[in-house]
């Protein structure tokens, strides 16, 4: 609506009901809201890359092929993945952070805009938390509802390694084989401890929840708000060190959060499949977080 100029911020574009032809009745400035109904649009440039593991089996990453992932830093160690969804606001797992809520939030950093460990200090900078939530229904004993959101002390300034991830939209569903891709610095090795200094990458396809809850998978273990990705045959997976990190699936040429990494049976073992927090069950949790505060 380039030809609606609005001088003041007290005013509104009121688009009326009747649908009427031209574009000079489409829309009016008014000084105020009568009907009550008011819809904010605020616009994102979410989901674009500038280039277009606890990884088993991953490959390395070049910088800015994505630019959402980040190293969450507790006592200046990487613990978790997590990824920007916002100028101050990262996405990651509950089981990541449910037990260092504040007052220790001085003990958090975030490190954005990097795919090595080893070149951090020189070239990026930690972003200090301002506070952490994490699901209320979050279950530890199964990892239900394990998601979970950081808030930054300051907003991040967007460049081509550093940029939002989009959620998905509202009841989008991702068919079983759709193929998409789980980042991190986790175990590289299922019996290693070693973890890369470099952000590994893999393609997973989905895996369907009826498959993954079947006798010889998970046998009812995925609830609703989980979701499968992975091999059967194992060899690529997420591992330790990778939880919290982003599972993105593109579609129409946008880049979506589809899953976050929360659990599995081992790393890369056959019939284990890594699960996934599954987004689009949360929309509504982390836009009223977001608008809210």
């Amino acid at each position: 609506m380039t030809d609606a100029k609005l001088n003041q911020s007290q005013e509104f574009v009121q688009v009326p009901l009747s649908q009427t032809t031209g574009t000079e009745h489409t829309w009016q400035i008014r000084y105020g809201c009568i009907s009550g109904h008011i819809v904010a649009l605020k616009c994102s440039e979410c989901g674009s890359r500038s280039k277009s593991s606890r990884i088993i089996g991953g490959s390395d990453v070049s910088l800015g092929r994505w630019p959402w992932q980040v190293s969450l830093y507790l006592n200046n160690r990487h613990v978790c993945g997590g990824s920007i969804v916002a100028h101050q606001w990262i996405i990651t797992a509950a089981h990541c952070v449910h037990n260092y809520r504040s007052p220790q939030l001085s003990s958090w950093s975030v490190y954005s805009g990097m795919v090595s460990h080893s070149s951090m200090r020189q070239n990026v900078r930690a972003s200090a938390i301002e506070k952490i939530i994490h699901h209320q229904k979050y279950e530890e004993r199964n990892h239900d509802y394990d998601i979970a959101m950081m808030k930054l002390e300051k907003p991040l300034n967007y460049s081509d390694s550093v940029r939002p991830v989009c959620l998905p939209q509202y009841d989008q569903e991702f068919a079983a084989g759709t193929e998409c891709w789980v980042s991190g610095w986790g175990h590289i090795h299922p019996d290693s401890s070693h973890m890369p200094r470099s952000l590994k990458e893999a393609m997973v396809p989905i895996i369907s929840t009826k498959k993954c809850n079947s006798s010889c998978i998970y046998n009812g273990d995925i609830t609703p708000r989980m979701l499968c990705a992975g091999y059967l045959d194992g060899k690529v997976d997420a591992c330790q060190g990778d939880s919290g990190g982003p599972l993105v699936c593109q579609t129409d040429y946008t880049w979506r959060l589809v899953g976050v990494v929360s659990w599995g049976m081992g790393c890369a073992e056959p019939n284990r499949p890594g699960v996934y927090t599954k987004i689009v069950s949360f929309l509504d949790w982390i836009h009223n977080i977001i608008e809210d505060d």
